[in-house]
């Protein structure tokens, strides 16, 4: 990437705490999705927000599908962030995709991360013949056939199934980030995520991880999180929250910010 990249990606730097935090969206949002969480660790940290390429706040210019294809090319992203603020160590906190971003990243350079807090985390989305990742081949060749369709109806019908609980205003939220994605820029990603696997990494993770799972995701089964309990390198826990939804930063901060005060302060 020859442009800035700070400014591409609309980097920020909040906060007023010694100890730097990143805060990494998951597919369909923005850097906007931490507003709720973000009030509660102004005062502790220095917090990092910067959107992903693909994001609709971004200029879509910059997303290039050659480069795009693995997830390789986003921790490429992450990694130059930091480096161009000059972070030394940060606990990361990636949501859905940033999840496995932040796993990779953790691998290239152990020494930056103090630990990861893994929220909506799956290493492989697609059923395997030992692995239930929650989602069969022709269950995700249905959604990707009606993005192709018709994208306004595909965001209409996926925002409240992601969202899961009966929070209105976070549906509202999330499909309006999902709306401002370009809709190929949209569903090149969901394919690339919906195709990787990265179970094989797993075992290199060396940093502590947190992983942060509600009760019901429609898009992340109880499993999932089990699996990567038991896969990942590092010192791992897991913390379940009593509430639905693949987004509980949108739908229920109240029940997020508790347990995410509890991962970082560990």
């Amino acid at each position: 990437m020859t442009i800035n990249i700070l400014e591409a990606l609309n980097v920020r730097v909040v906060g007023n705490g010694e100890k730097y935090v990143v805060l990494a969206h998951g597919f369909g949002t923005d850097q906007s999705a931490w507003m709720k969480i973000l009030p509660y660790f102004m005062s502790s940290y220095r917090i990092v927000l910067y959107d992903l390429v693909c994001a609709g706040s971004v200029n879509p210019d910059y997303f290039d599908f050659r480069r795009y294809t693995s997830l390789e090319a986003y921790v490429d992203d992450l990694l130059h962030i930091l480096d161009a603020l000059r972070v030394e160590k940060c606990a990361y906190v990636g949501h859905s995709v940033s999840a496995m971003i932040g796993i990779l990243a953790s691998i290239r350079r152990p020494n930056l991360f103090s630990k990861l807090i893994l929220l909506g985390a799956s290493p492989r989305f697609l059923n395997d013949s030992d692995y239930h990742g929650g989602f069969e081949h022709g269950e995700i060749d249905k959604v990707f056939t009606a993005m192709k369709a018709n994208y306004e109806a595909w965001v209409s019908g996926y925002a409240p199934l992601a969202v899961g609980a009966d929070v209105p205003t976070a549906v509202r939220e999330f499909s309006r980030t999902l709306f401002n994605m370009r809709p190929d820029i949209s569903l090149f990603v969901c394919q690339t995520v919906f195709t990787s696997d990265l179970r094989g990494y797993l075992g290199l993770v060396r940093v502590p991880c947190v992983i942060i799972q509600t009760a019901k995701d429609v898009s992340v089964p109880l499993k999932v999180a089990n699996y990567l309990k038991t896969h990942l390198g590092g010192r791992t826990t897991v913390e379940l929250l009593n509430t639905e939804g693949h987004l509980p930063h949108l739908s229920a901060p109240a029940v997020l910010v508790p347990v995410l005060r509890r991962a970082l302060t560990r």
